[in-house]
């Protein structure tokens, strides 16, 4: 059976000031950045604090084999604000593309993994987090595009 994080497709990285990330990475090369496309409206949006999750920004830079996105959580409370403040900044979840996002969150949930917040458009392209902090280190999510 084949898993559910098997296809790389970003790291998430949050921190404090994104303009001051970005300027450093762009110091040593890496870019160009864009804002990320929050594109389309959620038939399902299920996050534990939607305020906080709509002032979130990112910036993402592709590179030739897996996407950089640099999070700034802002002041509201939220998972990504809680690890800035616990942690610092840092890695917060791997991305994984999958052709099914439905299908990959069921077999997350069939693998008695607990769900952080999840999204789904009429597409069906979406997005879940599952908390795998505690045994991965860090959150997996899964996507589809």
């Amino acid at each position: 059976m084949t898993g559910i994080f098997q296809h790389l497709h970003h790291v998430c990285i949050v921190v404090h000031d994104l303009e001051k990330t970005v300027s450093y990475y762009e110091s040593l090369g890496v870019g160009p950045w864009f804002d990320y496309p929050k594109k389309g409206a959620y038939v399902e949006f299920d996050v534990p604090n939607r305020a906080a999750s709509d002032a979130m920004r990112y910036k993402c830079c592709d590179l030739d084999n897996v996407q950089i996105q640099l999070c700034q959580p802002g002041e509201l409370d939220s998972p990504q604000k809680r690890f800035l403040d616990e942690r610092g900044e840092g890695v917060y979840h791997l991305g994984f593309e999958v052709e099914d996002r439905d299908g990959a969150e069921a077999r997350g949930r069939s693998l008695g993994l607990a769900v952080i917040a999840r999204g789904k458009k009429t597409d069906g392209s979406g997005f879940c987090y599952f908390d795998t902090r505690e045994k991965a280190g860090i959150v997996l999510e899964i996507r589809k595009s």
